[in-house]
């Protein structure tokens, strides 16, 4: 469990590092910071958070799909 959350740190830290030369993802890390300060969450629980609703609602898609 330890190391999946180490592993999960370390990849925001580097989208958050390789930030600096992409002015949309830019933006979009200031707008998780802007949710995550709004919900009184840390940012990796936003970032957490958005990652899977995303995936959840990717899958509910395509068993949807796969249904008809």
């Amino acid at each position: 469990m330890l190391e999946s959350h180490t592993f999960f740190s370390k990849m925001v830290d580097e989208l958050v590092e390789f930030s600096e030369y992409d002015p949309e993802l830019a933006d979009g890390i200031r707008w998780l910071d802007d949710q995550a300060q709004k919900k009184g969450i840390s940012f990796y629980d936003m970032v957490f958070e958005v990652l899977y609703k995303h995936d959840v609602n990717s899958k509910a898609k395509e068993w949807l799909n796969t249904r008809n």
